[in-house]
């Protein structure tokens, strides 16, 4: 139910926005007070009101209690209107919020909004599956458009929806891992996040691996960390899927796996891994690639895989026979070498049910 904030749902707001997780990703107080609360429900929803916007409650339809707040922003110079969120600890994971989403669009809409958007940290994935729950459609990302608490500028992803939008959910074309991993016991597989930046930047970074990417030069370590913070977001834009490779009894990062060129039409997408000269010769990279292939047979509509490597990448080439996959086409100067030249690259395949 959405109703107005009430002084009474100042202890919930309080407690609630002490939570790591909004004092993250929303520029809330800290530390968060009662009078914090209170603030809130008399100042900043009454003056969001005489501006032109809304704001309310999130509140259970049996018990009443504050479950969190959903705010629309006066409308922007171009009309159109943002809609805002945060939702208790207590909340999460019952639908509660894409609901509100849902219902306050639809309200907006009713009352002349001719466009909603929702604007989300690009590390905040929950924020943005709300978003896409509710039927809001990813239109790209804003770089540094936002000031966070660090005080470094952070991306946003901008999601929209226009009155004449079907609204309904937006299914992701990649979904999340069970679990959050995959595993065999010996190798674990866990989502790139921004927390892997150095440990990837360090593998980019090898000479051997350097000589085999495309193009065959280190990255910079800004672009390292714009990979890493954004690997959520794309994935679950369907653009790629991007891991770290785990030893499993320790937790070191091994390496990475990824899924990129994804192509729903054909259903189709390009795998491709590297992994630190510690766990080379190992066997964990065959591990890897069959986990993230197995995977992605199962629980996507994937139905071939391919994986290209340098024609002299022998050690490249045995792990893609041992994970079952078998040489396709050989690609005449396909790949950009480091002196200018252009090298071969050997194109192998697996198909679902192989």
């Amino acid at each position: 139910m959405l109703r107005p904030p009430a002084e009474s749902d100042a202890k919930d707001i309080a407690e609630a926005c002490s939570d790591p997780d909004i004092v993250r990703y929303i520029p809330v107080p800290v530390p968060y007070t009662t009078d914090d609360a209170l603030a809130y429900v008399r100042v900043f929803v009454e003056e969001t009101w005489a501006n032109g916007g809304a704001a309310f409650a999130m509140a259970d339809a049996g018990t009443d209690r504050w479950l969190g707040n959903i705010t629309l922003k006066p409308p922007n110079p171009l009309g159109a209107g943002e809609i805002g969120y945060l939702a208790a600890p207590w909340a999460r994971g019952r639908g509660v919020t894409s609901a509100a989403a849902r219902a306050l669009t639809a309200w907006a809409f009713g009352h002349g909004l001719p466009r909603a958007e929702i604007l989300c940290d690009v590390e905040n994935l929950p924020s943005q599956r709300v978003a896409m729950a509710a039927g809001y459609v990813r239109e790209g990302v804003l770089r540094a458009a936002q000031e966070g608490r660090d005080g470094e500028r952070h991306d946003l992803v901008l999601f929209s929806r226009l009155p004449g939008d079907p609204g309904d959910p937006v299914r992701p074309y990649l979904p999340p891992l069970p679990d959050g991993a995959l595993t065999d016991g010996v190798v674990r597989l866990t989502p790139l996040t921004g927390a892997d930046a150095d440990d990837y930047h360090a593998l980019a970074c090898d000479p051997g691996v350097v000589r085999y990417a495309v193009p065959p030069v280190p990255p910079a370590y800004a672009d390292t960390v714009t990979r890493c913070r954004h690997a959520g977001a794309r994935w679950l834009a369907g653009e790629r899927a991007e891991l770290a490779v785990r030893d499993a009894a320790t937790g070191d990062f091994a390496g990475n796996v990824q899924l990129v060129n994804i192509s729903p039409p054909i259903g189709q997408a390009m795998l491709g891994y590297s992994m630190t000269p510690r766990y080379r010769g190992r066997g964990f990279a065959t591990r890897a690639v069959r986990l993230l292939a197995d995977w992605a047979f199962e629980a996507t509509p994937l139905v071939r895989l391919v994986a290209g490597t340098a024609a002299e990448n022998t050690a490249s080439q045995r792990v893609l026979e041992k994970a079952g996959f078998t040489r396709e086409a050989l690609l005449r100067k396909l790949l950009p070498g480091a002196d200018g030249t252009r090298h071969d690259d050997v194109e192998w395949v697996l198909f679902r049910g192989e």
